[in-house]
């Protein structure tokens, strides 16, 4: 089991970077041989602009053409870094400077929303409590617009949000979630579901937000397209219940594209919470999120 770094060694700084991106162009977040990936990205811009070579670690490590407008990511920093030619009178790790620079070097599909000083004992992965996602779509045979095409995916037939609320709620709380996640050798499947909902925004989207501790691989557009499934009627909304009593894995056909969700925010312990903060979340130490799907 891999185990948090509390905090960092001594000589570095731990910055917490809040951070919003179109996954669109990217083969998801986690670096891969020969891809352009987000990780990858961000990694090599940092360590370009401290000269010094730096890991990252994620709240939720999302999958290729997966959005995102609430990601976070802690990084450690030597604190011996030297000033930069731009601004030479600079504490280079002033986080507004810090900020500014990134969002400079790095492409505009990446922005930089915040960077602080990282609290005692925070850790960007095992510190969350919760991950939110949104998920969003256009049902009914409707055109996207050119411009909506970017984090909404499309359904040929409409959709009656209310059935698909029966069938979500029964999924609250914590499951073995085997039946909507692929199973990775040494992970858990075991997750707490804590929202699970359905909406029709004013422009005629069906819009789902759904948070849990953590997520497995492609849990989240399983769940709602089986949660679709339900919506246009194909099944009655106790289906979704009866497969997740039955441990028995849905088909690929119901994992919804990846360009409909959107990572939107992640839970932490308060700094004082944090200074006491022992016991990590046990579904963080395996594989999360939606993340890696």
């Amino acid at each position: 089991m891999i185990e948090p770094a509390l905090n960092p060694e001594g000589g570095f700084r731990r910055l917490r970077i809040d951070l919003a991106y179109d996954g669109t162009r990217y083969s998801g977040w986690a670096k891969q041989p020969d891809q352009r990936t987000l990780q990858g990205e961000i990694e090599e811009v940092i360590s370009r602009f401290i000269r010094t070579e730096v890991n990252t670690v994620v709240a939720g490590r999302t999958d290729a053409g997966v959005h995102a407008t609430g990601q976070v990511l802690h990084v450690d920093i030597p604190e011996s870094i030297q000033a930069t030619r731009y601004q030479p009178e600079k504490d280079p790790l002033d986080p507004e400077h810090f900020g500014y620079r990134l969002n400079q070097m790095l492409d505009e599909d990446i922005r930089i929303l915040n960077v602080s000083k990282a609290p005692t004992n925070f850790d960007a992965r095992f510190s969350a409590t919760a991950r939110h996602y949104r998920y969003k779509l256009l049902d009914g045979n409707q055109e996207l617009m050119p411009l909506q095409r970017i984090d909404a995916a499309t359904w040929f037939r409409p959709l009656d949000v209310d059935l698909m609320n029966l069938a979500s709620s029964a999924m609250l709380g914590k499951h073995d979630f085997i039946t909507f996640c692929r199973y990775r050798e040494g992970g858990s499947t075991l997750r707490t579901l804590l929202e699970f909902e359905w909406k029709r925004d004013k422009d005629g989207f069906v819009i789902c937000d759904i948070a849990a501790d953590g997520f497995g691989w492609n849990m989240v557009r399983n769940l709602v397209g089986a949660a679709v499934c339900v919506g246009e009627g194909r099944f009655a909304p106790e289906w979704m219940a009866e497969i997740l009593a039955a441990q028995s894995r849905v088909s690929d056909s119901y994992v919804f594209p990846a360009r409909g969700l959107t990572l939107v925010g992640v839970d932490y312990p308060s700094a004082e919470q944090l200074l006491n903060y022992e016991i990590f979340n046990s579904s963080a130490l395996t594989d999360d999120g939606e993340g890696l799907e």
